[in-house]
């Protein structure tokens, strides 16, 4: 008798795109002069991306620096499938020297503030000179931690999204657009 489990069929949630891929792509470049604009001046300039979700923003935007910099990762957890679980891991926190630097942390969305708000006072306690913030996305939502980006590319309403690095359980971050996620738990 074969007690192996029947396999399930795999069922896909619906996409909305929202943010096409030329509409990312002209944004990032307006936020690379911005940023080379504001930094001008600096000469130790540190770009910390949150992973995974900041990867190809991170990318994307680093080809519009046109200035020498110093590239760290921290990666954060905080979402299981569409929802939050209320609670941030700090599974890689920093591995080089920030103290006296000018930091820019880049994530790929700002919505309830948790998870960029522990990066921010992770990041605060190792001394920059300066620290500000950088995200793709920002939801239009009530924060549940005091958090504001310097650098937005999106105001999006409160939807679930994926692509361009944003994931629905590990999948979609291979979009190169923006797509909001339509299923029954994806709020």
């Amino acid at each position: 008798m074969n007690h192996t489990p029947a396999r399930q069929p795999c069922t896909s949630p619906r996409l909305r795109p929202i943010i096409t891929a030329a509409e990312i792509e002209r944004r990032v470049a307006e936020l690379g002069g911005q940023i080379c604009n504001d930094y001008a001046g600096c000469d130790d300039l540190v770009i910390i991306a949150v992973m995974r979700g900041a990867i190809f923003f991170l990318v994307d935007l680093l080809r519009q620096l046109d200035r020498p910099l110093r590239l760290d990762i921290v990666h954060a957890a905080s979402y299981r499938g569409a929802a939050t679980t209320g609670s941030v891991q700090m599974l890689q926190p920093v591995t080089i020297d920030i103290r006296g630097s000018d930091v820019l942390v880049i994530d790929d969305i700002l919505d309830t503030g948790l998870t960029l708000r522990r990066v921010l006072d992770h990041l605060a306690a190792c001394r920059p000179r300066t620290l500000r913030t950088c995200v793709l996305l920002s939801k239009n939502v009530p924060r549940q931690a005091e958090v504001t980006a310097d650098y937005i590319g999106f105001e999006i309403a409160d939807q679930f999204v994926v692509g361009y690095g944003l994931d629905y359980n590990d999948r979609y971050r291979h979009l190169p657009y923006i797509a909001a996620v339509e299923t029954d738990d994806a709020g």
